[in-house]
């Protein structure tokens, strides 16, 4: 399979594994009826921080859960003069590149650049996605064969599914040389696959069948039953005579002869036109499906321009993004793979359009996908989060009046590392901890709250027990006393993590207990 080689990418394609775990810290949560401080238990998340650290922070609950990632990244088209900065020259992007790859990134080109940007936070979102999810990456020319490679390291080539184009413009550009030159109306969307086949889902069309003609058996429309026999559907065996009609030799029937009589001593083909024509009736036919488009047209999903006049609706002109993305455009893709509880994360979301289209379909039927946002710019609460705020209670004035579609969600930062000079971080809860423990043992989301019966019990997993002897200001022992105290649940096996140990290797391997030095023996993520 080919390879991309970038200047930089030695430095980059395992630094996922270098970096630090942070803890997610709730800020605020938000719900129809305005702001709390208090969680509201609400599973949709918007995360304020850099996404590569959010992204590793969301690997103890969330990997291999996440069924549809849609992405938004940086086109890099070298413009610097709006809000979301697309030539990755972004203050914090510079300092990480100094920090990962060194002085030589200050001679990258820009698309280099891009490319090491991108690649350690497609590897964690590779993590994140279930066996039946797929990804959905938007981009445009500058990058897309670029994409288009670096995807098929990470997520393997055999992976791709598909590109989708859609028309991102309707109003050609008149001025100066522009009027000369080709107008570039479209964008993509990449889909690829983690490891199985998405189950792509069937979507209603809106569009009415008309039912025509009537007769005893009720409304039908009609359809033409013959095929062409030229070429390759040349079929011989197909050219015969129904009612004294023979198709010319041009055109052959859609089926053998048995299959033909049948239909027409059923009442369902009639040469009312003069040609056989195959009835369907209406109390027969399902409500039609919308195909699945890879060249999507604008009537289905609006332009960027279209995008961009819904955010000033909501939050007025001064929001300073240029190009949005359409609302249906989004719905469109998470409409085929997302069923009513499932998860979509979007790691660069900008202006919150992805809260908004799964607000709005949730709305349509009922469902509850959860959303997890995140966007690093500081405009996270006062633009991303602000509009879903709007969406939730409702926005505008008079006839431009809004409903809320109602929902809810929950404002986080990026909080303390967990570990801080090798050692635990005390900065950090006992129980984000916890969780973060017994993920490196397990790979599985620790869902049990603290027991005070039992403190340092986590959970049961394959008929092990986890126990996690820990305390901020003191040492912990694993002695006789500790064990009868603290260890009451029955197991096949136990992995105990403390301070210290008193009992001796004997007695351990007696009992099947596995002792684990803190912080010594904790994995590092």
């Amino acid at each position: 399979m080919p390879t991309l080689n970038w200047m930089g990418k030695d430095k980059v394609v395992n630094h996922h594994n270098d970096v630090p775990y942070k803890v997610l810290e709730r800020k605020y949560s938000f719900d129809s009826e305005g702001k709390h401080e208090d969680g509201n238990g609400s599973e949709n998340m918007i995360i304020h921080g850099d996404n590569l650290e959010a992204l590793k922070s969301l690997l103890p609950k969330y990997e291999g859960r996440i069924k549809c990632i849609y992405i938004d990244p940086p086109y890099n088209t070298g413009n610097e003069k709006w809000v979301y900065n697309d030539n990755v020259n972004d203050p914090r992007i510079k300092k990480w590149l100094g920090e990962v790859v060194g002085k030589e990134g200050e001679d990258f080109s820009r698309h280099d650049k891009w490319l090491c940007m991108m690649y350690p936070r497609l590897k964690l979102l590779q993590k994140l996605l279930s066996d039946d999810g797929a990804i959905f990456i938007s981009i445009d020319d500058n990058e897309q064969a670029n994409l288009k490679l670096i995807c098929d390291e990470i997520f393997g080539s055999n992976n791709f599914i598909t590109t989708i184009m859609w028309k991102s413009r309707a109003k050609p550009s008149n001025t100066g040389e522009a009027k000369y030159r080709p107008q570039k109306d479209g964008e993509y969307i990449l889909i690829y696959k983690k490891q199985e086949i998405p189950n792509f889902l069937e979507v209603k069309s809106e569009k009415q069948r008309s039912y025509p003609h009537t007769d005893e058996d009720g409304n039908y429309r009609l359809q033409t039953i013959l095929k062409s026999n030229r070429g390759e559907n040349r079929r011989d065996t197909m050219c015969f005579s129904i009612n004294g009609y023979t198709p010319p030799a041009t055109k052959r029937w859609q089926a053998g002869k048995e299959r033909i009589q049948e239909l027409f001593d059923n009442n369902r083909i009639t040469f009312q036109t003069g040609e056989p024509m195959l009835k369907y009736y209406e109390h027969e036919e399902n409500v039609q499906s919308m195909p699945f488009w890879c060249h999507i047209p604008s009537e289905i999903t609006g332009t960027a321009e279209k995008g961009k006049n819904i955010l000033n609706d909501i939050l007025g002109n001064l929001h300073g993004f240029d190009t949005v993305k359409p609302v249906d455009v989004v719905i469109y893709v998470l409409s085929r793979i997302l069923n009513k509880n499932d998860i979509i994360l979007d790691s660069f979301a900008g202006s919150g359009t992805t809260a908004h289209a799964v607000l709005n379909m949730n709305k349509a039927d009922g469902g509850n996908r959860k959303f997890i946002l995140i966007e690093m710019e500081d405009y996270a609460d006062t633009i991303t989060a602000e509009r879903v705020k709007r969406v939730i209670k409702g926005y505008g004035e008079d006839k431009k009046k809004v409903e809320g579609v109602g929902g809810d969600f929950s404002y986080y930062e990026l909080g303390e590392p967990i570990f801080k000079d090798n050692l635990l971080n005390p900065a950090v809860s006992a129980d984000k901890i916890r969780e973060y423990v017994y993920y490196m043992e397990t790979k599985k989301p620790l869902e049990n709250p603290i027991d005070m019966d039992e403190p340092y019990f986590m959970a049961i997993h394959d008929n092990t027990a986890y126990y996690f002897f820990y305390e901020k200001d003191e040492e912990t022992v694993l002695d006789l006393e500790s064990l009868n105290m603290n260890v009451k649940q029955k197991a096949e096996s136990y992995v105990i993590y403390a301070d210290s140990l008193l009992l001796d290797e004997a007695f351990l391997a007696k009992h099947n207990i596995t002792f684990k030095k803190i912080p010594r023996d904790i994995a590092r993520l």
